[in-house]
């Protein structure tokens, strides 16, 4: 499986609670960036789980204009900041395996995601994710591996 790991684009602060903040302008831009960089290897996804915060709904809306409809997405109530890695890391595994899924898109926030590439590949330490950022994880039975890990500024 390949397990692909995304933050939300930038957001602002201007809102009433964490879970309402939405996109910047440079948040959609970065967004889309990533967006066209990601399909140039990547052309659609069997299973797309998505954060319930607006600013990742946004960035799932910026993203799926340039992929084709995956054969499932789903809003994952625990895919959110202070979400527990371990128990993310099997609902993710789980949703996997009952809809067949190859190619998994997971759109998230910090601290979450660095904690998520550390359950799910040994001996990594948690990364930091730039806003807009993707890692990706080739995952195979048991073994796990952290492949590479972009974010707008280091695309070109």
């Amino acid at each position: 499986m390949q397990l692909f790991l995304m933050r939300h684009g930038e957001a602002g602060f201007n809102a009433q609670s964490d879970r309402d903040r939405t996109l910047t302008d440079v948040g959609r831009l970065h967004t889309v960036l990533m967006s066209n960089w990601l399909a140039r290897s990547v052309s659609d996804f069997d299973l797309v789980l998505v954060s319930p915060y607006l600013r990742a709904q946004q960035t799932w809306q910026e993203l799926s204009q340039h992929f084709s409809e995956p054969r499932k997405w789903l809003v994952a109530d625990d895919l959110v900041p202070s979400g527990d890695p371990a128990n993310v890391a099997a609902l993710i595994l789980a949703y996997a395996e009952l809809y067949k899924a190859d190619k998994v898109l997971v759109i998230s926030h910090m601290p979450l995601l660095g904690y998520l590439v550390s359950e799910l590949v040994a001996g990594v330490e948690p990364p930091l994710f730039a806003t807009s950022g993707i890692t990706l994880i080739d995952k195979h039975a048991e073994q796990a591996s952290l492949m590479w890990q972009h974010a707008p500024h280091s695309i070109s």
